[in-house]
């Protein structure tokens, strides 16, 4: 399957920029996510690699075909870039049956691209098979639950042989235990066909569990891209590190001080590296581990028992949120009943930010030991 190929690409309404300037390269039978709030720009992105958006400028290829370049003025109709495309909602036709539904992109095929009546079915039934629902065959869409009319959509978009799929936020309409296992069947669909595909949710737990790689957006600018635990584990700005984790990051105003963090004019932890100046302090629920002698002091409001992890929600007078989340394991024992709980924080899992450009300030994070 090839790979997808975005080189300074730019979509613009007026002096509204919907995608300014994206550089993007989808690895060929890769999965790849793009991740952001509402308004970033993902499915403007989405629909400029289908065909169903003309960028201002830019250049875009699938595999060894230029679908779009601005400068030399080609811009390949959607029907003919050979792309499969997932609607949020579906967009089956309601007088038909899922087997007509499945096979209206193959009717309306024209002149050589077209295969015979007897080909079409057996692509039909290949494709319904692969996502099995080959005994619906015969309903109509208003007879399927939302899982199966997924299935449906999905199978429309594989039967024509695509070379990339494309899905815009795909799983929106499904309940929650639904959503779960229908984007685990996307993946296990992905697998088997090695089909590269481009995903757009704005559910970053969502893009986390599904994803080879995922690009976050914003503005319709792209802040990062990687692999998910390497973008959670290094954010390259304050946006992203913000973006990614349930519960969210917790931010603090802070301080360095001869390569020491301050928090509340307290010392926190070391930070060699790091050049003095007022700083976004972030850690990560986990990042925090409960120390009778530790250097961050919090407000206790309550512990809450999850099973194999513990919740403690406190205050802190740096945090810019009224309360804090500190993630421990189960066999960590906080005492309920004190009005305070200490801290020590775990390096690895704080990232320091520029009051100014919100950029990720680097220090070193090598364990040092205690004194």
């Amino acid at each position: 399957m090839p790979e997808i190929k975005l080189e300074h690409v730019t979509k613009r309404w007026g002096k509204f920029y919907a995608v300014d300037d994206l550089d993007l390269v989808i690895q060929d039978n890769a999965f790849v996510t793009l991740l952001g709030p509402s308004g970033c720009g993902k499915t403007t992105t989405l629909r400029m690699i289908a065909g169903l958006e003309t960028p201002t400028s830019g250049r875009i290829t699938i595999g060894d075909t230029v679908v779009f370049d601005s400068e030399a003025g080609i811009n390949m109709p959607a029907n003919k870039r050979k792309v499969g495309f997932l609607f949020q909602n579906y967009a089956l036709y309601p007088h038909l049956t899922v087997m007509q539904n499945i096979l209206f992109p193959l009717e309306n095929l024209k002149g050589k691209d077209r295969p015979s009546r007897q080909e079409m079915r057996r692509r039909a039934m290949e494709t319904a098979q692969l996502v099995q629902i080959e005994e619906l065959l015969e309903r109509k869409p208003k007879e399927l639950s939302g899982g199966q009319q997924q299935r449906v959509a999905i199978a429309r978009a594989l039967v024509k042989m695509p070379r990339v799929l494309l899905l815009d936020e795909p799983l929106s309409n499904l309940d929650a235990r639904l959503r779960l296992q229908t984007r685990e069947e996307i993946v296990k669909i992905q697998k088997r066909t090695g089909i590269t595909t481009l995903f757009v949710t704005h559910d970053q737990e969502e893009a986390m569990s599904i994803s080879d790689k995922i690009v976050v957006m914003r503005d319709g600018v792209l802040m990062q891209q990687g692999a998910p635990q390497q973008v959670y584990d290094n954010p390259a700005n304050l946006f992203v590190a913000k973006f990614l984790g349930t519960p969210p990051i917790n931010v603090f105003e802070g301080e360095v001080k001869n390569g020491t963090l301050l928090l509340n004019g307290q010392p926190a932890l070391p930070v060699p590296g790091a050049p003095d100046g007022t700083v976004f302090a972030g850690v990560r629920p986990e990042g925090f581990e409960p120390d009778r002698k530790g250097p961050v002091t919090c407000g206790l409001n309550r512990v809450e028992v999850l099973g194999r992890d513990t919740s403690i929600v406190c205050t802190h007078p740096a945090c810019q949120t009224a309360t804090l989340r500190a993630i421990i394991r189960s066999e960590q024992e906080v005492d309920a009943k004190q009005e305070t709980v200490r801290f020590s924080l775990r390096p690895e899992k704080v990232f320091l930010f520029s009051r100014e450009s919100e950029a990720r300030i680097p220090f070193d994070t090598t364990p040092r030991p205690r004194a």
